[in-house]
């Protein structure tokens, strides 16, 4: 619990949430359009809320779609 807290204690992180939540199943790029930052910068977020266990990255061919996790 208290790791996830600290997931969602930035800013950014609850912007790429936000994202992800108005599009279930959203790639980096999906989300980096509709947030303005570059994938590198979103792919880290990304691994630090798979890490506490709020997003899942599911592969989808060369993509990783990612999902809130219930």
């Amino acid at each position: 619990m208290e790791r996830a807290l600290k997931a969602l204690a930035n800013a950014t992180r609850l912007r790429i949430l936000h994202a992800i939540a108005l599009q279930p199943s959203a790639t980096v790029s999906e989300i980096c359009e509709r947030i303005g930052m570059k994938p590198q910068a979103v792919s880290n977020q990304l691994q630090r809320l798979a890490n506490s266990g709020i997003v899942s990255g599911e592969r989808d061919g060369q993509n990783m779609r990612y999902r809130l996790v219930d």
